[in-house]
């Protein structure tokens, strides 16, 4: 597994390394690795939850509540998301997609995006997944609607101030799970655009001064991680995007 410095991560989530070590030293929240010499190394969980304590202050949670929405966040009722899971579904069938449009607007103000992916659409597009024509069909719908409430939301993210990237797919084949990806992204603070195909071969040297979170599926093969580890050490701005969430 990657290990990441302070200061790369800080790069990577757009955060003051002073900022990291007051959420680990004052809260509590972060748990690093520490080296012989005492440095602090973070894996890619360790990114994930300050992707997630970020989400959190940035949806105005004072950073002293924080730890405690986490603990109710991993303990949150399964029955309650499949309650949601099964209002779309039943949305869907209705063909109701203004009122589905509507529902993700107001639930995209109240939770992180990761949140809703990870507890929500994650879970309902894999049962939707199937061979059965029906099930292909309201799939369809959700991701058509979820990629244009995607697609605003990131047109009004790039009017903000922020560090621009480029999401990339690499040999991957679920273009709705890339632009969630990127709704991710962007409510970290990065102003994003996301590159329409995946890529069967990613060649960061054709995409020069830019940086690029790069999607590889919910776990990089271990040839995919070591080109990634190979090209930040030939000083190429290229990061994963999503690891160890699922």
């Amino acid at each position: 597994m990657a290990l990441y410095t302070i200061g790369e991560v800080a790069l990577l989530c757009d955060i003051n390394p002073v900022t990291l070590r007051a959420w680990q030293r004052r809260y509590d929240l972060l748990k690093p690795q520490r080296t012989g010499g005492g440095h602090r190394l973070f894996n890619e969980a360790d990114i994930d939850r300050i992707r997630e304590i970020k989400s959190w202050i940035d949806n105005g949670v004072q950073v002293s509540k924080v730890k405690m929405l986490l603990s109710q966040e991993g303990a949150e009722s399964h029955s309650e998301w499949r309650e949601q899971q099964e209002l779309l579904l039943r949305l869907l069938q209705a063909g109701n997609l203004q009122r589905l449009r509507g529902w993700l607007h107001e639930q995209g103000r109240d939770h992180p995006a990761q949140t809703l992916i990870v507890h929500l659409f994650i879970p309902l597009r894999r049962r939707l997944q199937s061979q059965q024509t029906t099930l292909q069909t309201l799939l369809s719908m959700l991701d058509g609607v979820l990629i244009n409430y995607i697609s605003v939301c990131l047109a009004s993210a790039r009017k903000r101030g922020g560090k621009d990237a480029l999401v990339v797919g690499w040999n991957v084949h679920d273009t709705t799970r890339l632009w969630l990806e990127a709704w991710i992204a962007a409510q970290q603070g990065w102003r994003v655009d996301v590159l329409a195909h995946s890529l069967a071969q990613l060649r960061p040297e054709l995409f020069e001064g830019q940086t690029l979170l790069v999607w590889c599926g919910d776990l990089p093969t271990p040839a995919q991680q070591q080109s990634l580890n190979e090209w930040r050490q030939h000083g190429y701005a290229v990061y994963p995007l999503g690891q160890s969430r699922i």
